[in-house]
């Protein structure tokens, strides 16, 4: 099994679409076998093809902090599991995800809303 996770510094990037790279850990046994960085493109990942790549490499997760609903769609198109909310040190995430900790919010990020406008969050799509 294969997960990624839109990175910033080793932790969750709150906002896939702007990530600095997207980490992709290989699991077997329910353990971490390795963990590669794959280049963010330019631009909002909903509209590049960082989903296609993910898929090509082998990625049935997507372990996320925040996304649009552009994301989320064309990610579950590509049969890639979505779950939003995550934050924290990568490993802890995907060792939470193993363990069947990690329960998807189900919240989306949408541009210009009273939430995202209240925490300084914005979102572009």
């Amino acid at each position: 099994m294969k997960i990624a996770i839109p990175t910033k510094d080793k932790m969750v990037d709150d906002h896939f679409g702007h990530c600095q790279f997207f980490s992709v850990a290989t699991i077997s046994n329910n353990e971490i076998v390795e963990i590669e960085e794959i280049p963010s493109p330019n631009g909002c990942g909903c509209k590049t093809d960082i989903v296609g790549t993910l898929k090509n490499k082998g990625v049935s997760v997507m372990l996320a902090g925040n996304m649009g609903q552009g994301a989320v769609n064309k990610i579950n198109q590509s049969n890639i599991q979505v779950i939003r909310g995550c934050s924290g040190e990568i490993e802890d995430v995907i060792k939470a995800y193993l363990k069947g900790e990690t329960i998807d919010s189900k919240i989306v990020c949408e541009q210009h809303s009273d939430n995202s406008a209240k925490e300084g969050h914005q979102c572009s799509h």
